[in-house]
């Protein structure tokens, strides 16, 4: 046990000016700006105005002095406290004052003499001497902080050791009451200490250590009171001291941080960016310019590079998809094992349990060799380690169950294990998600969902009950977490049109889609699990997997809505081998070009260079046909208006065809372009069916429009004739006529117009105008070109 007289070692060196907290930074930071100004006034050197005192200088050195002053009092309060440091802080503050009053007796002098340069360097001399006092003073009041911190860190290693020789229960429980109290009153030291360090990985580690110690705090209770109940099961032995090993390391972390001592990361071995993913990016920076052939075979190169790191991306993809799904069945099954108190079994199960937390920590450094994000990786790194030492404590807790299946202490230490062994895996999996790309991840979470509906298919149809049970147990797993992580990843986003699309195709595949899957699975299972085999609807099983393929396949399509082209281009070199989901009674159409095992898409992919162009242009004209017809559905809301729904539709049809073409896309074969054009008919057929029921409507309309038309033009005429008939009465008649013109025709003076046109300032700006454009002329627009003539 620590002595409580032993003396308290700072690893600090006093006669160091190194400035570790952001404390120290503010209160040096006005005197600094005051002397700093006081002497760069100083150094403007002599001015061309008439010399005298100056008034500035005078009172930039009382600034400087009353500065001086606030450190000594706040220094001979913090001595006065201080028990550890006293005799230095007195030192210090006597020094401080002994350099202020040098301070004030050079910039007075200055103040006097301006233009003098000796008492301009004397007055420097004299205030870089003071700042280095001050600063002295405020880095020992800083060490007075930090041992005061290392006296909380004694006083719990104290209450730890009591804990650690508590001889009964009773005993514990009172010792631990003591730890806890002390616990509290160094989490709240080591917390401020955390905020005013200046070195991020300093805060860092604090944080860490602080996390280690209150996560650790439960366990160490339990268990320790397991073991003083069951001294003679060696796994409690094993429990209590890992845990105390672990708190022991907490306490140590936060004393080295406080004092700027812990051990770097590259020590750990957890910073960095991975290995992989560094050799790839130094290869690709590697490169230098050289000659035309060179080049071209350098961006073959990188070409073949960038497909390394998607086969790469994919590969650990794979490996997480499948370690991360159910992390917690080992776990579970490894407790059932030693509740039932079967030892045997638990050590059977320990092995497998054991198994799955090493594949857990190798995907995850993995996943950690392609990553070239640094802090993830770090996380990652510091999750796995807590998994690979948390694991065999596990499987001590569960041994110690077994050994005393009836004792309520076993259980309650089992649970705590359980607990903290789930709350890492999240940090773990949350770590590594962090790491990976969710395209990839939907990517190939499509792809195990397809081959996991394939295999309930054919479970089903053997009637294999084990089997599709598991499987259909894996889909309902692997669409959860697919559902978890994109809700997750919305958060990152602001709430707009593309986060409601993506939620609302979770929400279904959640609320709708699982549930009837989850119906149907059960229903087969009981139909299949009976003595006599009942009768089921196969079809509606095969329905609802596909729905669950389908749910999973539409959520990444409202994932990549936002991505670029060249993300999209990434991301279609994920498509496996064709799948396909059917009952025992369906009829599959095979291409009949298929050739050497390869898809119709495959062959696509393989055409001349000459042919591709020939596509590539067809295709381009399509994507800006595509675009008029975005930026025109766009205007409008598809909600209640079919006609949008279906242009929707079938645009999206129409691009999973032109991806065919390319050898991209969801259609493996012309029988799958064959399908997709048959649902372009129908949905063609609908809209048709719309639109002419909205043509329907507007009969009367048009009518009308062309019974205005010529009613105006009749109007024209009867004025042009009117206007004939006039004038031709005149000419007849002269100037005998009886009767005076029934109206009279007379020009319209024309409209008043500058000489010179001025143009307006924005038209002067902008010079450069749209070209004319054919204008698409309204009923409404064309009705008011007829106007009244006003001389009627």
């Amino acid at each position: 046990m620590t002595s409580a007289t032993s003396p308290i070692i700072l690893k600090w060196d006093p006669k160091s000016l190194e400035i570790r907290t952001l404390t120290v930074e503010r209160l040096l930071e006005p005197l600094v700006t005051q002397v700093t100004t006081l002497v760069n006034t100083s150094n403007k050197g002599p001015s061309g105005k008439k010399k005298g005192r100056s008034k500035k200088a005078h009172v930039l050195a009382a600034s400087v002095e009353q500065a001086t002053q606030n450190f000594l009092d706040k220094g001979e309060q913090i001595a006065k406290e201080s028990q550890d440091l006293k005799e230095e802080l007195v030192a210090a503050v006597e020094d401080v004052r002994k350099q202020g009053e040098t301070m004030r007796i050079a910039s007075s002098e200055f103040a006097d003499d301006p233009c003098s340069s000796v008492k301009r360097g004397t007055m420097v001399r004299a205030a870089r001497a003071l700042l280095s006092a001050v600063t002295r003073l405020l880095i020992l009041a800083d060490m007075a902080d930090v041992m005061r911190l290392l006296s909380h860190l004694k006083i719990v290693e104290e209450a730890l050791e009591a804990v650690k020789n508590a001889t009964n229960e009773q005993d514990l429980a009172n010792r631990f009451k003591e730890f806890g109290k002390e616990m509290v009153k160094l989490n709240y030291v080591a917390a401020r200490r955390q905020q005013e360090l200046k070195d991020p990985h300093c805060r860092d580690e604090m944080a860490a250590a602080r996390g280690a110690l209150k996560k650790n705090a439960t366990m160490l209770y339990t268990a320790s009171q397991a073991f003083l109940r069951h001294p003679d099961v060696a796994a409690t032995r094993a429990n209590r001291d890992y845990v105390f090993k672990q708190v022991q390391e907490a306490i140590a972390g936060i004393s080295n941080a406080a004092q700027a001592t812990s051990p770097t990361d590259e020590a750990k071995g957890h910073t960095g960016i991975g290995e992989l993913a560094a050799a790839l990016n130094e290869f690709d920076t590697g490169r230098k310019e050289k000659g035309d052939p060179l080049n071209i075979a350098i961006d073959k190169m990188t070409k073949k590079t960038r497909d390394l790191r998607r086969q790469l991306r994919k590969a650990v993809m794979d490996h997480i998809s499948d370690s991360f799904l159910e992390t917690n069945v080992p776990l579970l099954v490894l407790i059932e094992a030693a509740k039932s108190g079967n030892e045997k079994e638990v050590k059977e199960y320990a092995q497998v349990f054991r198994e799955h937390a090493n594949k857990l920590v190798e995907v995850a450094n993995l996943a950690c060799s392609i990553s070239n994000n640094e802090e993830g990786v770090k996380l990652v790194r510091m999750a796995a380690t807590q998994i690979d030492s948390l694991c065999p404590q596990v499987i001590n807790a569960a041994l110690t169950l077994a050994a005393r299946p009836q004792s309520k202490v076993a259980q309650d230490n089992m649970d705590v294990f359980k607990d903290q062994w789930e709350k890492q895996v999240r940090v773990l999996t949350e770590a590594v998600d962090d790491i990976t790309s969710v395209d990839d991840f939907l990517s190939v979470s499509e792809n195990h969902i397809l081959e996991d509906v394939n295999k309930c298919v054919i479970a089903l149809q053997e009637g294999d009950v084990d089997t599709l049970d598991r499987t259909a147990g894996a889909i309902r797993g692997r669409a959860a977490r697919v559902i978890h992580i994109i809700n997750a990843e919305m958060e990152n986003y602001e709430a707009g049109v593309y986060t409601e699309k993506v939620l609302e195709a979770t929400k279904l595949l959640s609320e709708t889609v699982m549930p009837r899957f989850a119906e149907q699975v059960e229903v087969a299972i009981e139909a299949l699990s009976a003595n006599v085999p009942q009768p089921f609807e196969e079809n509606e099983f095969i329905d609802a997997s596909r729905l669950v393929y389908d749910g999973v396949r539409d959520i990444r399509k409202a994932v990549l809505m936002i991505r670029t082209p060249e993300e999209l281009e990434d991301d279609s070199d994920f498509e496996q081998e064709d799948y396909d989901v059917r009952s025992r009674t369906s009829v599959q159409t095979e291409d009949d070009q298929l050739i050497a095992g390869q898809s119709a898409r495959a062959i696509m992919a393989q055409l001349p260079q000459e042919e591709k162009a020939k596509i590539a242009e067809q295709v381009e004209i399509f994507h800006q046909e595509k675009s008029k017809l975005d930026a025109e559905v766009a205007k409008w809301d598809d909600s209640g208006n079919d006609i949008i729904v279906l242009a929707k539709q079938m645009c999206m049809i129409m691009m999973e065809m032109t991806d065919f073409t390319r050898g991209k896309g969801p259609l493996k074969n012309t029988s799958d372009v064959i399908n997709a054009a048959k649902k372009i008919a129908e949905a063609g057929s609908r809209m048709d069916k719309l639109a002419r029921a909205v043509a329907d409507q507007l009969d009367s309309a048009t009518s009308l429009i062309q019974a205005a038309k010529n009613l105006m033009n009749a109007v024209v005429l009867t004025v042009k004739a009117s206007y004939v008939a006039s004038t031709k009465y005149q000419k007849v008649y002269g100037t005998a006529a009886v009767n005076s013109p029934v109206v009279s025709w007379k020009m319209k003076a024309p409209e008043k117009k500058p000489l010179v046109k001025r143009e307006k300032p924005e038209e002067f700006q902008t010079r450069v105008r749209r070209g004319s454009q054919k204008k698409h002329i309204s009923p409404v627009q064309a009705l008011s070109e007829f106007k009244a003539m006003d001389s009627f």
